[in-house]
Formats: structure tokens, sequence, C-alpha cells
């Protein structure tokens, strides 16, 4: 019997420079009490169109969650308590615009009250706009993977199941032998 050949043990802060890296965000999925998604419109002059979640990326020593919090205080004005409930993890890898691989992880923020939402009030130097509206009315305006997250935010906040939403694979089932993945979301890759 021969012994397979071993790899040397490495102390994890050699380890870790032999793996991928990556960036994590955190971010929330709101509505109004009509069940119409948030969303905020980038004041950043590079992403004209880019409609999207109050979150953003997590500092030093801060968890996703906390980010979440953190970013919806400074993008909003607005305050959330409660534990947190998790509706979707996002995966990217690294491509031109972003050099690590990033995860973000979408969080159920819950009901906005109309009193609430008179309260947003925008950092102007992150977001010019704040809207509400139905579901299929932010298609048009979002990306495809902006809008995948979004969809997948919905169904899981419906359902109760988390969602995965990778960027750089198909919708589940969008191009297995059905042609349509059981799971509603768009069956395209963005």
């Amino acid at each position: 019997m021969t012994t397979p050949p071993t790899t040397p043990w490495l102390p994890p802060e050699q380890y870790v420079r032999t793996i991928q890296q990556a960036t994590m965000y955190g971010c929330l999925y709101l509505t109004d009490e009509a069940d119409r998604p948030l969303q905020l419109h980038t004041a950043l002059p590079e992403h004209p169109q880019r409609w999207q979640f109050p979150g953003g990326n997590c500092e030093f020593g801060q968890t996703p969650w906390q980010a979440a919090l953190r970013e919806l205080t400074e993008e909003t004005g607005l305050r959330l308590e409660g534990p947190p409930r998790l509706l979707a993890v996002c995966f990217r890898l690294p491509n031109e615009g972003w050099p690590l691989a990033k995860v973000g992880f979408v969080f159920d923020g819950g009901v906005l009250t109309a009193a609430q939402l008179r309260q947003v009030r925008l950092d102007p130097q992150e977001h010019n706009a704040w809207e509400v509206r139905e579901l299929e009315d932010w298609q048009p305006d979002m990306g495809e993977y902006h809008w995948r997250r979004l969809l997948a935010a919905h169904q899981a906040r419906t359902s109760g199941v988390a969602a995965y939403i990778c960027e750089d694979e198909p919708a589940p089932g969008a191009d297995g032998p059905t042609g349509s993945g059981g799971d509603g979301f768009p069956g395209a890759r963005p």
C-alpha cells in the first residue's frame, strides 16, 4: 500500500494567500405597506442607471448585518432594529471593475410605513433618488444581476427560503431540460 503524498501544513497567514480573497457587503430589502420594494438610485456618475438596495461594504471588524444597518442610516437616515433575517446570499467573481470576489448578504429590512418613508433623507454624495414601485416595474430600469437579486429577495421573503445568486452561473434550471427554472428567476445569464 502506498501512502498518498501529503501537503505541508501552512500557518493561516500563509494559507490565506493561496485561496480566493473576497469583500463582503450587507444590504436590506425593504418594502412599503403595499409590498412595493424600495430602491435607491446611485449618484455616482460611473453608474448613472443603477438602482439598488440600501447597503454597502463591510468595514474592518464589521459583520454584513452591521454593515447593512450602518449603511441604511448613512444612506437614508432611517434606523432599523431587530434580529437579522437572511433572504439571499450573492456571489460575484473578480472582474474588470472589481479585483476581488464579492459576497453579499441581503437581509429582510421589513415594511416601512408611510410616515417612515417621509423621513427618508438621502446622502446626496451617494444617492440622488429613492422610489417604491411594484416589483415588475423595476425590471426595465435595472441590470440583469440587480433585477435577479431584487426578485430573489422578494421570493425569499414570500417563501421563507433563502436564495443563492451567482452572477457567473445561469439561474437554476435555465439551461436544463425544461428550458425554464421552476424558481421564477429570469433564465438568461447576467
